[in-house]
This record gives structure tokens, C-alpha cells and sequence, in this order.
């Protein structure tokens, strides 16, 4: 290689890590802004004044720097790329907290937020950054050293997106239980991909029984992650004996791992036991009726419940409605709620829109990919129509929505401050009834979703259904009728 040719590709080299200076004193000027601008969260907790704004974003910043920077002098990755992505998830997750936290009224909260954010950073083991790699038993030993050293002061740990083999599980298993008595917050997500599904399930299975085994020294555990692996119904029994002990758990996620309905059962029996639960997610298994309504009779014991996700895991509409009534009873804060995919129909909505009613918190509506129609669409828009400021994403995409449905759900979201998203594409609405809803956001354009994947000449695959209701022509008089359903309180 000539000289020249060196000389070009040294110049054209690119490094994203450290960022200069100006960089972080952007980062810090744009987060007290947001701390001082009036928004739905500052609404339910409270606006910063300037000097707090300022010093908690300077203190956010750093200790977001220190985490991002740890990060790349483990595992430098050329570009840094992966150490800006952790520098920008620290700041967001800061600076979320310190917003819920509201504004501060004595000096020593002040110092109890700084130390406790201090240390939440110098807890923490993650080498969940960088390229996604396999890793054997030998690496495994080299890669969790600090884990082994005498004194170490992490409580939590994130073995996210790297692929685990049976020995490097062996090895992880050995250093966990080593460590049991100090940890307070395991991430086991997405740690055998790629793998073959004999050697996957077999490591998940380890990984479950290894977790059993330390949470009865770690009755203090607050967040559990299993996410995107083959946990199956084995591993969700082994996960339940923990939830069982995890008395203080606030953030519980077992999505996409393969549960089916004996693990789906075991898993809300045990969820009973977690009082304190914040955040649930199980999406993306193969629950069905059945665990639906067990999970429901654990949901009453959630008062704090701020998220939930529910979505694809085969409920249908008794499965569905069992866990309407049981929120309709519960988390009084509910904030998110995802149900989208499973099957639900316009009899199942009558539930769902009674429970939707009552939680005047909801950021976030998820309900795509369910069969509601416009019977069940219009009971939805009636539920979120008075009330719901705080309300800025509704999703009833795929759901055979026609011109009625469309016409109300958008009327009923419209005016509301900071609504940002209505996504009703994949729908059957006619050509009339989509002018009609653009004309509704004339306005707010970018609010409405796009509708490329809607079908105007779409059919109910319910033939009897199609000739009660009478020709697409009679749509006026069938919304005249929807109109005057009422929600079931």
C-alpha cells in the first residue's frame, strides 16, 4: 500500500467516541429545556425550575459520559459507535427518571438522586454492546473476570445480545451463583441466537434453573428479563419458582421465549406474588384462553401497574375480556396497554372499552391485528372520546374497520393536546370515508398514519355477517345504528 492511499484512509477515518466538548454541552443545554417545558409528564408530576433543570442535566450528562466511556475501554469498538448508543440510552433513562421524580423541595433529595444515579451507573455489568458474537466457555471465563474479583460492588448485570453456548452457560451459571447474594437486577434477553434449537433450549433451561437458584438470596431483585429465547414450558416453571420469591419485582419481561399454555399458567400463578409490579411484558407466546384467565386473577394484586403488554399470545375473546375486568379493577395508572394480535372480536371489545374508560393515564393504545370491525372500533372511540389528554398513540390497524369505525375513532382523537399517531391502515374503509378522515386532520396531517395498505373492497370472511348488514352502499344507515352502542360499565 503506498503512502498516498495510507495517508487517504487515515484522514477519512471517522471516530464517533469521545464526543468534543461542544457536543456534551449540547446534549445538556437540549435536556433543560425539556426538564422546563410544560408536557403530560410534567402535568402528572410536576415542572422543574431552571436551576434544578440545569444541575440535574449537567449531573445526568456525566454520569451518562462515565457509563459510555467504561463501556469503550472494555470493549473498544473501532468507531465507538456502541458507546454513543449507550451514552444516549443512560441520558434518556436519567433523564425519564428525574422527570417522574418532579421537582425537588429539600437540598438532601438533591444528593440522595446524584449518589443513587452514581451508583446505579458503577453497578452495573453489561456487555450486552457491540456486535452481536458467540461465545464458548473459554471466552465466557475472560469476559465475566470482573464478575470474579473479590469485593466487586455490581448488583446488576446484562448478558443481553451475545449467543451463549452450553459451556459458556455452564460458566455463567458458576459465576452468577458466586455473586448471588449481592444482585439485585439480571437481563438474560436475547442470549442464544443463532444457536441450533437443541443446543439453544438446553442453555435457556440452564440460564432458568441458574436464576432459580439465586433469587432466593436475592429477595431485593427488582428487574427480570427473558426476551427472545427458547425458554419453553420448562424454563417458564423454573421462572416461576423465582417470581414466587420476587416479592419486590417491579419490571417482569418473558416475551418471544416460546411459552405455551402449561408454562403460560405456571408463569401467572407465580406473577401473583409480585405486588409491587410496575411493568409486564409477555408478548409474543402461545398462552391461549386458558393462561389469559389465570394471568387475570393475578392482575388484581397490581395497584402500581404503569405498562402492559399482552399482545399475540392467542387470548381470544374470553381470554381478552377476563383481563379487561381485571384492569378495569386494577392499576389505576395504567399508562400503556398492548393487546394487539389476539383474536379479539367486537364482543370482546364491550370489556376491553369499559376498562379503557376508566384509565385516564393512557399514553399509549395498542389494539392492531384483532378482529373488532366497526362495532367493536366504535366502542373503542366512545371509551377514549371524553377525557384521555394524556392519550398520543391509538393503533386498530388490520382489524376489518370500515367507514363508520374509521370516521369516529378519528373524531374521538383529534382534538386531543400532543396526540401524535392514529394508525388505521389495513383496514376496509371506502374511498369516502378515507377523505372523510383526512379531512378530519386537515389540520394535523402527519398525525394521521398512512393508509397505502387499506382495502376498500375488502370482505368479511363472515358471508352471514356481510348480508345482515346489507350492501356497501347502506354504510350510513349501519353507522347510524353502531352509533348508538353503549359500553358495558
Amino acid at each position: 500500500m503506498d503512502s498516498v492511499t495510507q495517508s487517504f484512509q487515515h484522514r477519512m477515518s471517522v471516530k464517533l467516541w469521545p464526543p468534543i466538548q461542544s457536543t456534551r454541552l449540547m446534549l445538556v443545554e437540549r435536556m433543560t429545556k425539556n426538564f422546563i417545558t410544560p408536557s403530560f409528564i410534567s402535568r402528572k408530576y410536576g415542572l422543574l425550575n431552571k436551576e434544578e433543570a440545569e444541575e440535574a442535566a449537567k449531573k445526568i450528562e456525566e454520569m451518562a459520559f462515565a457509563a459510555a466511556n467504561q463501556h469503550h475501554e472494555k470493549e473498544p469498538d473501532g468507531d465507538g459507535s456502541s458507546a454513543v448508543q449507550i451514552y444516549a440510552k443512560e441520558s434518556s433513562r436519567l433523564m425519564l427518571e428525574v422527570l417522574k421524580g418532579g421537582p425537588k423541595t429539600q437540598e438532601d433529595e438533591d444528593v440522595k438522586t446524584v449518589d443513587e444515579g452514581s451508583a446505579a451507573v458503577a453497578n452495573l455489568f453489561d456487555i450486552s454492546g457491540g456486535r452481536r458474537e458467540f461465545i464458548s466457555g473459554e471466552e465466557a471465563e475472560e469476559l465475566l473476570k470482573p464478575l470474579k474479583v473479590p469485593g466487586n460492588s455490581y448488583t446488576r448485570i446484562c448478558f443481553s445480545n451475545r449467543s451463549f453456548g452450553l459451556d459458556a452457560a455452564h460458566v455463567a451459571k458458576s459465576v452468577l451463583l458466586s455473586i448471588k447474594g449481592q444482585l439485585t437486577g439480571v437481563d438474560l434477553s436475547d442470549c442464544v441466537a443463532g444457536r441450533p434449537e437443541s443446543e439453544a433450549l438446553e442453555v435457556m433451561e440452564e440460564a432458568a434453573r441458574a436464576v432459580c437458584e439465586l433469587i432466593p438470596s436475592t429477595e431485593k431483585l427488582k428487574v427480570l428479563h427473558f426476551h427472545n429465547n427458547m425458554t419453553g414450558d420448562e424454563g417458564a416453571a423454573a421462572i416461576a419458582e423465582m417470581l414466587k420469591q420476587s416479592h419486590l419485582l417491579e419490571d417482569f419481561r418473558c416475551s418471544s421465549t416460546r411459552v405455551g399454555l402449561e408454562g403460560g399458567v405456571a408463569l401467572a400463578e407465580a406473577l401473583g406474588s409480585c405486588s409491587h409490579l410496575r411493568k409486564l411484558d409477555l408478548r409474543d407466546n402461545m398462552f391461549g384462553v386458558e393462561a389469559g384467565i389465570a394471568l387475570s386473577k393475578s392482575l388484581f394484586a397490581f395497584a402500581g401497574l404503569t405498562e402492559v403488554y399482552l399482545s399475540y399470545l392467542n387470548l381470544e375473546d374470553e381470554g381478552a375480556e377476563a383481563l379487561a375486568n381485571a384492569l378495569k379493577e386494577s392499576a389505576p395508572s395504567l399508562e400503556i396497554l398492548d393487546m394487539a394480535g389476539n383474536d379479539i372480536t367486537a364482543k370482546g371489545a364491550s370489556s376491553l372499552a369499559a376498562c379503557i374508560m376508566e384509565k385516564q393515564f393512557l399514553t399509549n393504545l395498542n389494539l392492531a391485528e384483532n378482529e373488532l370491525k366497526d362495532e367493536g372500533a366504535i366502542l373503542i372511540a366512545k371509551a377514549i372520546e371524553d377525557g384521555h389528554d394524556q392519550l398520543n398513540e391509538v393503533d386498530l390497524s388490520t382489524n376489518a374497520i370500515r367507514r363508520a369505525g374509521a370516521r369516529l375513532l378519528a373524531q374521538a382523537v383529534v382534538h386531543k393536546p400532543g396526540f401524535k399517531s392514529l394508525n388505521i391502515n389495513g383496514n376496509y374503509i371506502s374511498d369516502e370515508g378515507i377523505d372523510e378522515v383526512k379531512d378530519i386532520f386537515k389540520s394535523l396531517p402527519d398525525v394521521l398514519g398512512k393508509l397505502d395498505e387499506n382495502d376498500p373492497e375488502g370482505e368479511d370472511l363472515d358471508e352471514d355477517a356481510r348480508e345482515e348488514d346489507g350492501d356497501v352502499e347502506d354504510e350510513d344507515e349501519l353507522e347510524s345504528k353502531l352509533k348508538g352502542l353503549e359500553i358495558k360499565l
